[in-house]
C-alpha cells in the first residue's frame, strides 16, 4: 500500500513529506493556505493532481482559520487566498483549476448571503467550503481509475513498458495517472517489465516512482536518464507512458524536464509514447507550448544530491523543472473521459466536450 498523501483531521491538514521517501514516512502539518502553499513551493508535496487538492484544503483552511465576518470580507478573504496558493507553482494546471473552484464556491456564497454573517451562516460557509474540497479529491480519485482502465486496454500483453519522474499514487489522491495505467495493467498481467527513469535533478522516478512499482510487485528496473534510448533499443521497449502538468489546446504537453528527449527517442524507435492526465491538465487558452510558463528552480537541487554537493563552488547551472513535448510526437492522451489520438485541437475538444 502507498502511504496516505494527505490527511484531513480535526481542521489541519496532513502532507506526507515526499523528500523524505523512500526512507522515512512522515508528515507536515498546515493549518492556512500559506502552509500548504509552502509545502508545494518546497516540494514537499508534489504532484500536479495532488498539488490541485492540497491547495482545495489550503483554501478550505483559511476561511475556516479566518471565518469572514460578512459576505464583502469572504469575497476579499477568498481572492487573497487564492493568489497566496496560486504562486506556488506556475506550471501545474491542476493547482489553478482547484483554487478557481473554490474561489468560485466562495463568491456563490457570498451572493447568497450578502451582509454581516450569524453563527450559523458561517457554519454553513465552513461546511460548503470543506464539502468542494471533498468533491475535487473524490474526483481526482475516480479521474485516475478511468485512466487506468483506458491505458490498461491500450497496452500489448508483455509489456515492457518506460515511465518518467513520478505520475503514480503519490502524484494524486488516487492510483495515479501515467504509473495508474502501469499497475492496471499489471494487475490484468499484462506487464512483462517497467523500467523507471531516475528524473534529475529531483530523482522523482528513482525515490518515489520504482518504490511504487515495487510495492505493487511490478517486475521492474531502476535506470539512469542517459539509459533510456538504449534501453529502448536493446530491450523491447513497446510503450512509454508519462503524466502532465500542462496540456496547451493543440497537445502541446509539459511534464517533466526530460520527457521531450524521451519522446524524441521514442519516435526514433517507433514506440508509442502516451500521455495520461486527467481533464483539469488541458489549459484551452493556451494555443500552443509556446503559451507555457516554465517554472525554473534553484541551482541547489542541480548541485546538491541529499544535501551532498556534486559540482564546483560558485558552478553557474540551470535548472527549468519542466519541458515542452510537441503534439505531433505524442501517440495519444489517455485522460478520465476517454483517449485522444490523434492528438489535436479538434480530437481535444471532441474528447472533452471543451
Amino acid at each position: 500500500m502507498i502511504p496516505a498523501r494527505l490527511k484531513l483531521s480535526k481542521r489541519k491538514l496532513f502532507i506526507l513529506d515526499q523528500r523524505l521517501l523512500p526512507d522515512k514516512i512522515e508528515y507536515i502539518k498546515a493549518e492556512s493556505a500559506a502552509d500548504v502553499a509552502k509545502a508545494t513551493k518546497d516540494m514537499a508535496l508534489r504532484g500536479a493532481p495532488l498539488i490541485g487538492c492540497a491547495a482545495a484544503y489550503g483554501f478550505a483552511l483559511e476561511i475556516d482559520r479566518l471565518c469572514p465576518i460578512s459576505s464583502s470580507s469572504l469575497i476579499k478573504t477568498a481572492e487573497k487566498t487564492a493568489k497566496i496558493l496560486n504562486a506556488a507553482r506556475p506550471t501545474a494546471t491542476a493547482l489553478f483549476y482547484a483554487t478557481a473552484r473554490m474561489l468560485e464556491t466562495a463568491r456563490k456564497f457570498a451572493e447568497q448571503n450578502k451582509g454581516s454573517f450569524r453563527s450559523e451562516t458561517a457554519k454553513a460557509l465552513r461546511k460548503i467550503i470543506f464539502e468542494e474540497a471533498d468533491k475535487i479529491t473524490a474526483e481526482d480519485i475516480s479521474s485516475c481509475e478511468a485512466m487506468g482502465k483506458y491505458g490498461a486496454y491500450l497496452l500489448p500483453k508483455n509489456c515492457i513498458i518506460m515511465t518518467h519522474c513520478n505520475a503514480g499514487a503519490l502524484a494524486t489522491m488516487g492510483i495515479g495517472t501515467a504509473v495508474g495505467v502501469i499497475t492496471a495493467a499489471h494487475k490484468q498481467g499484462k506487464i512483462k517489465h517497467a523500467y523507471s527513469c531516475e528524473t534529475r535533478p529531483y530523482l522523482q522516478g528513482a525515490r518515489l516512482t520504482i518504490w511504487e512499482l515495487m510495492r505493487e510487485k511490478v517486475p521492474s528496473e531502476l535506470i539512469t536518464d542517459n539509459m533510456a534510448a538504449h534501453i529502448m533499443k536493446t530491450e523491447g521497449v513497446n510503450a512509454i507512458v508519462v503524466g502532465a502538468d500542462r496540456i496547451a489546446s493543440n497537445g502541446d504537453t509539459a511534464n517533466k524536464i526530460g520527457t521531450y528527449a524521451l519522446a524524441i527517442a521514442a519516435k526514433y524507435h517507433n514506440i508509442p509514447f502516451y500521455i495520461a492526465a486527467p481533464a483539469p491538465t488541458f489549459d484551452m487558452k493556451a494555443e500552443s507550448g509556446n503559451d507555457i510558463i516554465i517554472e525554473e528552480r534553484s541551482s541547489a537541487e542541480v548541485i546538491n544530491i541529499k544535501g551532498i554537493r556534486i559540482a564546483p563552488k560558485n558552478v553557474k547551472t540551470r535548472h527549468p523543472a519542466f519541458d515542452v513535448t510537441p503534439a505531433k510526437l505524442i501517440t495519444a492522451i489517455i485522460t478520465d473521459k476517454g483517449v485522444i489520438s490523434p492528438v489535436n485541437k479538434k480530437n481535444i475538444i471532441r474528447i472533452l466536450g471543451k
